[in-house]
């Protein structure tokens, strides 16, 4: 992990986990630590907060009424419509200032992302 987002990423890239319980085990953090992972804190169920969530959310919408006869043709479908623009992604980044701002003046409570 720690080589590709290195060269993908360059140094200091945050690796954000989604909370899952099974990640807060003492084995996955011993191994983050060994391999010097730094992980942020970050709040429980807070898909407001993570860009990736959209992502899903436009893969799912491009692959709407796209039926498959097999595995194969379906890994063919997702390949396909993974091609998501880094303006997408850019757009959502862009967002981030604002739904940080909602987050705490919701006091951390649900909003509607």
């Amino acid at each position: 992990m720690r080589p590709y987002a290195r060269n993908s990423l360059g140094r200091g890239f945050i690796f954000q986990q989604n909370n899952d319980p099974k990640h807060g085990s003492k084995h996955i953090q011993n191994w983050f630590s060994r391999r010097h992972v730094t992980l942020k804190d970050w709040p429980g169920q807070s898909p407001d907060l993570n860009i990736i969530e959209g992502v899903w959310a436009e893969l799912e919408r491009r692959l709407e009424g796209r039926n498959a006869r097999d595995a194969d043709e379906k890994i063919s479908q997702l390949e396909e419509e993974w091609k998501i623009p880094l303006s997408f992604i850019q757009t959502l980044l862009d967002s981030m200032p604002r739904r940080r701002q909602v987050v705490i003046d919701a006091k951390g409570m649900a909003t509607k992302h």
